[in-house]
């Protein structure tokens, strides 16, 4: 006869391996996050509604696994006090109750138990649809949503990064360049002072300044009154080719007279603004003691928020900035020069 010793000994054995086997399963989540998962069920898609109507049921599932496992854990104690008598059972129990949960994480037991429960899995899951109440009674956890919320900014641009299955590189830089868009300043996108091309004011409308200006790849010019600290006007090369006679006339009347500036601090999405409000093309960069610090274009904002170059009918480089670099006019170095 086998004695009720041997048989909470048994017992307990298959208790805690079933324990241990609860303990590891994780029921499968949806890779695609319930707002996605909606929005293809509207769609018509049915296997996204049924995927839907799992994820609904998960609470009910864990809720089931969890009373499962804590029932399980009550039958260890029984069989642990049954099999080894009181002192030694309950500090068996305990130490089971403890390491279970770390049994359960070893990796090959976790593959094992996942692939046996998605065997049964659909079994699971009409057994808690057809059976709501059982859930509301036991439930005692609330499954996370699977669409947690963006934290911060870098987490949003980490997304983004990761999302090259779903955006193009020229959209993934569309996005990252306007998520970093107001932070920028327009002294970091500016022409600075050193490469201006510029039009003296006095200065003969004709042929030959033309020419020069069409070489440079830009297609408005600020036009200064004796330096460049003292910008009276804006010259466009649409005037000019639009001038009947090109040698009777000065920049100075050849110019529009609108000058508008800004502050080498002020932000590009302040600067977007403003180049909407005034209907300009270019501004004149000042710093703060009000000398001229760069020039700034429409163009430079909108590439600075696209991330992408703009090239319009007058611009013959794909890079304005390096083309100016590249004609800077050597400034403060005549040739006894020394930099100290």
């Amino acid at each position: 006869m086998i004695d009720m010793q041997t048989i909470s000994l048994v017992c307990f054995v298959l208790v805690s391996i079933v324990l241990v086997m609860i303990a590891s399963i994780i029921p499968r989540r949806s890779v695609l996050s319930t707002f996605e998962l909606e929005r293809r069920r509207s769609a018509g898609n049915e296997t996204a509604a049924a995927e839907l109507a799992r994820e609904v049921l998960l609470d009910d599932v864990m809720s089931l696994k969890h009373a499962a496992e804590a029932l399980s854990v009550v039958l260890v104690v029984v069989c642990a006090l049954g099999a080894f008598g009181w002192l030694l059972g309950i500090i068996i129990a305990l130490v089971i109750a403890l390491l279970y949960g770390r049994l359960a994480r070893i990796p090959f037991l976790h593959y094992q138990v996942t692939s046996m429960y998605d065997r049964i899995d659909p079994h699971v899951i009409r057994f808690v649809e057809r059976y709501p109440r059982i859930g509301k009674i036991l439930r005692t956890v609330n499954v996370t949503p699977n669409d947690a919320e963006v934290s911060s900014r870098d987490e949003l641009e980490h997304l983004v990064k990761e999302a090259r299955h779903i955006l193009t590189d020229d959209e993934q830089k569309r996005i990252l360049h306007g998520l970093h868009f107001s932070d920028r300043t327009v002294e970091e996108i500016m022409t600075p002072r050193g490469v201006i091309e510029t039009v003296a004011r006095r200065e003969l409308v004709g042929p030959l300044l033309l020419d020069q200006l069409h070489k440079t790849g830009h297609s408005r010019f600020p036009v200064i009154d004796g330096d460049i600290d003292h910008v009276v006007g804006v010259l466009h090369i649409k005037e000019l080719l639009a001038l009947g006679d090109k040698t009777s006339k000065v920049a100075g009347n050849a110019m529009d007279a609108r000058v508008f500036y800004i502050n080498q601090d002020q932000t590009l999405e302040h600067a977007l603004a403003a180049f909407i409000k005034t209907r300009h093309h270019l501004f004149v960069v000042v710093n703060g003691y009000r000398e001229t610090a760069g020039i700034l274009t429409l163009e430079d904002v909108v590439e600075a928020l696209i991330g992408h170059e703009i090239v319009d009918e007058f611009d013959v480089h794909d890079d304005l900035r390096i083309v100016a670099a590249r004609n800077a006019k050597l400034n403060n170095n005549p040739p006894n020069a020394t930099n100290v």
